[in-house]
């Protein structure tokens, strides 16, 4: 647990408390000792937390139905929040997204409602980008994040801790991570160049399936010049080099000034692989794209993610295996 004059870490964590407020906009919370759990751990961080009347609420594999879920959109909207932070992912969020008001949703973001999730919130986000423009975070959900079981060896993660930190107190102002050991491509050019974008970038991006999913609808942003980050949990390689090849045939990767993978887990290789795997799909598209792919964000469906701004404009700079995101203070 972090403490307020950051012994226990070295930063600084006196910013005061904030007004948290949870909701479910996606799939039904079925560990409900975990969502316990997770609002425990926020209140003894110091943080006001409020959760909406439908945060537990449950109809087929949603949080509730349609009607349901868009009100608890629009009720953490009103709810003057600091954060406005989803219980979990999953699926639903794609369904309801022309019954968002997104005029509404922004003008909460402009008074100071940063809302933060991911997976399935990256429909919501990526629709809150080409609707409005407005700025949302990539980062953790409460459930998985902050309700994970210590009683049973789980640790909440200190640099999420650290980032959800730094945004609740308006100190963020990058990420940076180590890339791994890179050699050359099947087609003997080296695979990474050092390189810098500066700070007129686009940052945006999220879960590649869902993304994907958008192609075509008036919830895909147009970006041009562009940072595009992307992560998935539980897709076969082969599935994530088609997702990537329609992105590619329709034209939004070559639009892009860097293409940036975070974490891609939980899958499954098989004997009909024959050693295709995650790292031939990224070498494969190095080859595919004029522009710099990079891998190792650390943000997707693990415990240790940073927070990223989608929709933000950010500078990009690569030295060696050392990549950096950086957008300023956001406050």
């Amino acid at each position: 647990m972090h403490t307020a004059d950051g012994s226990c870490c070295g930063h600084d964590h006196s910013h005061g408390p904030k007004h948290i407020y949870v909701y479910s906009p996606s799939g039904a919370v079925r560990d409900k000792a975990a969502f316990k759990r997770g609002i425990k751990r926020l209140e003894a961080l110091g943080h006001e937390v409020e959760v909406d009347a439908d945060a537990l609420s449950s109809h087929l594999r949603f949080a509730g139905d349609d009607t349901t879920r868009l009100a608890a959109i629009h009720r953490a909207a009103a709810s003057g929040a600091d954060v406005a932070l989803v219980s979990r992912g999953g699926y639903g969020l794609t369904r309801i997204l022309p019954g968002i008001k997104y005029k509404t949703v922004a003008k909460a973001i402009a008074k100071g409602t940063q809302f933060v999730g991911l997976s399935d919130f990256t429909a919501f986000q990526l629709a809150m980008l080409a609707q409005t423009g407005a700025t949302t975070w990539a980062g953790p959900a409460l459930n998985a994040d902050f309700g994970v079981d210590t009683k049973h060896g789980e640790e909440v993660d200190d640099i999420m801790l650290d980032c959800f930190a730094d945004l609740l107190s308006g100190q963020g102002e990058g990420a940076g991570w180590q890339m791994p050991k890179l050699g050359e491509l099947p087609n003997g050019k080296p695979q990474l160049k050092d390189f810098y974008v500066p700070g007129a970038a686009t940052l945006w991006g999220g879960n590649l399936a869902v993304l994907v999913s958008l192609l075509g609808t008036p919830y895909m942003p147009q970006i041009e010049g562009g940072i595009l980050f992307i992560e998935d949990v539980g897709e076969h390689p082969y599935k994530i080099e088609r997702m990537l090849t329609q992105l590619l045939l329709a034209g939004v990767l070559a639009k892009q000034k860097a293409i940036v993978f975070g974490q891609f887990t939980e899958f499954k290789l098989g004997a009909h692989d024959k050693g295709f795997k995650l790292q031939t799909v990224i070498d494969w598209l190095r080859m595919q794209v004029k522009r710099p792919v990079l891998q190792g964000l650390p943000f997707g469906h693990v415990p240790t993610k940073v927070l990223l701004p989608v929709g933000a404009q950010v500078s990009l700079s690569v030295e060696g295996r050392e990549a950096l995101i950086y957008w300023g203070h956001t406050h």
